[in-house]
This record gives C-alpha cells, sequence and structure tokens, in this order.
C-alpha cells in the first residue's frame, strides 16, 4: 500500500534524487575532514555560494537550522545584547530556548503583521541603549519565507536593515525556506539578502529536498572573525563535512533549488485553490511560497488527520497549517481533496469556523 504524505511539515519529505547522488558520488574517496583548505567538495560549495552572493562572504556549514540561526546572532551579540524578532519566529518560539542557553542574550518579541516586523516596531526597544539595566538590542531578525508563509519584499528587508545600520544593530535573516521566497519574488538571492543590507544569513537546504545541513553565510568577511572557534564550541564542526558540502554544490548547481521550491510553492497554490472551493474552509494567510493556512470546522480536523497529517496552528480559531515540498504531487493533492469532499459534508454551513 502506498503510504500517503501528508502535509505536516517540508521537513517531513525525502531526499531529491540530485542531493542523494551527490552523497554518493562524493562517498567512495577520502577526502581532508572538516572541510579543511585541502577539501576540493567544500571549496567547490563555497564557490558556488560566491557565484549567487559576490566575493565578499564567509560560509561556514552547520548541522542544522537551529545551529545556523543561534550560531549566526550569536557572532555578533554578547550575552547582554538582545535579539528583536517577531513573536512567532523560530528563534523565539522553536529553538527550545537555545540562543539563551548558548548565547546567553535576551529575545524582545514582536507581534508580526501576516508574519512581518517594521521598523517602528523595533524603535521603542531604542529607548534601553545605554541603560546598564537593561538588556542592550543588538540584532534584528527576521525569517525568510515567515512562520505564516508570507515572503518580505526587497524594500521591506531594506527598511529593517537601514534601521539596524542606523542604530548600531546588525540584521540577521533566517532562510530556512529562503529558495521558496526566491521563487516567490521571481528573483534570485541576492536582491533581498546582500544587496538589501542582511548581516548574516542562516541559509536552509533542508525543507527543499537536501538530507541534512544548513550553511551560515556573512556578507563582509570581517564580521565572521574568529566563527570557526564559535562552530567548534557549537559542537557543530562535521568531521566529514564534505557530505554537507557535496549537497549545496549540486543544489546550486543548474538551478535545483529553484526547480524544487518551484514545485512546492506551486503545489501550495494549487492546494488553496482548491481548499477555496469549500465554503467551510476559509484561507487565513496569503499564499506566498509552500505553506497554506486553512480554518475548519473542529471536528474535521481529526478525521483528516488520520489520513493525511498536518498541524494545527491556532487551536483556538482550529486554524492549521498544510506544507507542500518539492515532492508533493498532483495526486497527493487531489487525494485530501477527496477525502475533504467525502467528510465536509457533515458541516452545511461556516457557523462552526469561529
Amino acid at each position: 500500500m502506498k503510504q500517503k504524505k501528508g502535509f505536516a511539515s517540508d521537513n517531513w519529505s525525502g531526499v531529491c534524487p540530485e542531493a542523494m547522488q551527490a552523497l554518493n558520488d562524493v562517498n567512495p574517496a577520502h577526502n581532508e575532514a572538516y572541510g579543511e583548505l585541502d577539501d576540493p567538495v567544500t571549496e567547490a560549495a563555497i564557490e558556488k555560494f560566491r557565484q549567487h552572493f559576490g566575493d565578499d562572504i564567509a560560509v561556514y556549514f552547520v548541522y542544522n537550522g537551529t545551529a545556523a540561526n543561534v550560531l549566526g546572532v550569536g557572532q555578533l551579540m554578547r550575552s547582554y545584547h538582545a535579539v528583536v524578532t517577531a513573536k512567532t519566529a523560530h528563534l523565539n518560539e522553536d529553538e527550545c530556548a537555545a540562543p539563551e542557553k548558548f548565547v546567553g542574550c535576551k529575545i524582545l518579541e514582536l507581534e508580526p503583521d501576516q508574519g512581518k516586523i517594521r521598523p517602528e516596531q523595533v524603535e521603542p526597544f531604542l529607548r534601553s541603549i545605554g541603560f546598564q539595566h537593561h538588556a542592550q538590542p543588538k540584532v534584528i531578525s527576521i525569517s525568510q519565507v515567515t512562520e505564516m508563509g508570507t515572503v518580505y519584499r526587497p524594500e521591506e528587508i531594506r527598511a529593517l536593515a537601514d534601521f539596524a545600520h542606523k542604530n548600531n544593530m546588525y540584521l540577521h535573516m533566517d532562510g530556512a525556506r529562503i529558495a521558496n521566497a526566491a521563487v516567490a519574488l521571481d528573483s534570485g538571492f541576492k536582491s533581498f539578502t546582500v544587496d538589501a543590507g542582511v548581516d548574516v544569513l542562516s541559509f536552509g537546504g533542508t525543507k527543499n529536498g537536501l538530507m541534512f545541513g544548513e550553511a551560515v553565510v556573512f556578507f563582509g568577511k570581517e564580521k565572521a572573525r574568529d566563527f570557526e572557534y564559535l562552530r567548534k564550541q557549537g559542537m557543530q564542526l562535521h568531521s566529514k563535512m564534505r557530505y554537507i558540502a557535496a549537497q549545496f554544490d549540486r543544489y546550486l548547481t543548474d538551478d535545483l533549488w529553484k526547480k524544487n521550491a518551484s514545485h512546492a510553492n506551486y503545489m501550495a497554490q494549487k492546494l488553496s485553490d482548491e481548499l477555496s472551493q469549500f465554503p467551510q474552509l476559509t484561507i487565513t494567510q496569503e499564499v506566498n511560497a509552500n505553506g497554506v493556512f486553512c480554518i475548519m470546522p473542529p471536528e474535521l480536523i481529526p478525521q483528516l488527520q488520520k489520513e493525511y497529517f498536518f498541524h494545527i496552528w491556532d487551536a483556538e480559531t482550529n486554524e492549521v497549517r498544510l506544507m507542500c515540498s518539492w515532492d508533493t504531487t498532483d495526486e497527493d493533492i487531489a487525494g485530501f481533496v477527496s477525502l475533504i469532499r467525502e467528510r465536509i459534508q457533515d458541516y452545511p454551513g461556516n457557523e462552526l469556523l469561529v
């Protein structure tokens, strides 16, 4: 029996064939460990990053997104500093207090609008600057794609970067789904990262077809001074670095990143269009990338989850999150929609949506 994929997370998806082949290709040889200078695989992957972002960058591979986020902001901060970010951000809600533990910093949260934050929201925290009893705001962190599935436009990022730099702060981007954002914006990575004033980027690939590994990219090599020691101290120096690097080398070749993300985004839009046909369902967020947020009748949710698992985003409003992946198929969506059609007949209106 064929296993149904569900819509829980793009983290649940498998490894795309190209990434798996890249792993197989570097497996037979013996390479310099730890990504040292004599490791041609790691150097080739870093060169691909230079092609996308320019020469004045420093790239460090780590195991996962939590490490990329925590070590990336940690490089720019001291323990008495604070990160300003959206309440919904991974740094605030989904890193199990790793920033507080490993950086020692404070997180100052903002209420986002459609997942996004604005410079004027950060401004009140500036009153703490120079006051020794308060944590000092040092980094603004944004997610691209946001946790609500929306995408920052380059001018929105530039406004945050200009505000940060004007006030002796940095801008960090959690790019776990950066490929999906680039596709949504119909642009390369550079226009909304380094060109928009971002200082450090957590560049993700795991949610878009890679097996494991993320990259921390500093825009301006001077910002990465001694980061190799922080990475080692943070237990993120992979001895067989080539297995992370080989995936990114392939990922950034021939627009594999774009092919995978384009498919995921397209599937999300298709899913949203299908769900919009049901008056009992309400799409709550603009579908920019590969996530669909939808309010469902509460009794319907567990029935659907038995066959196509997905997560409840807001239990109070019965809002769910449905994620599409590089390997989501038309059949996956058709089966899910067919099940909804079969079960939703018990809910004639949308009176159960509140």
